[in-house]
């Protein structure tokens, strides 16, 4: 049950980040503290990820647990039993499955896709950006570098 009023509860949801959050921030200083250097939201490329790193190709996700639907069989049970779950098992349903249409455009334009979870980035960001390198590596090294890497293989 929903503690805020609606009009508390419109307030929180406008006060939302969704670019610049600090997930995002704390994997770009990592980042750029081991000289890689990347571009923000780029708005030409399908999504719009949060992090690009263009000269290899890699597209860079931070996604937040809830939005984007986390462990989605234990958070949708939960769902169901809260108010307006109809509302939000459709909003997260309809994020996941935009997400998966995402990552198949950028991998079809020989992308490759990185989504992280919001809380991996904050307790293993030294372990996300040793993902990242594993993967330039292997371009270097002549691989095909057109893959989509999903968040729950990597962490």
């Amino acid at each position: 049950m929903d503690n805020l009023t609606a009009k508390q509860r419109r307030k929180n949801m406008q006060h939302i980040k969704n670019k610049d959050t600090l997930i995002e921030l704390k994997l770009r200083k990592k980042l750029w503290n081991k000289g890689y250097r990347y571009r923000k939201n780029v708005n030409k490329l399908p999504g719009k990820p949060d992090i690009v790193l263009s000269k290899y190709k890699i597209a860079i996700f931070c996604d937040s647990e809830f939005f984007h639907g986390k462990d989605w069989d234990a958070l949708k049970s939960r769902l169901e039993k809260s108010n307006n779950s109809e509302y939000w098992i459709k909003k997260i349903s309809r994020n996941r499955q935009r997400d998966d249409e995402i990552n198949k455009r950028l991998s079809f334009m020989g992308w490759t896709v990185v989504r992280f979870w919001g809380k991996e980035i904050l307790t293993n960001s030294d372990e996300c950006v040793s993902v990242i390198e594993d993967i330039i590596w292997s371009q270097k090294t002549n691989l095909d570098g057109s893959e989509m890497i999903d968040k729950e293989e990597l962490l």
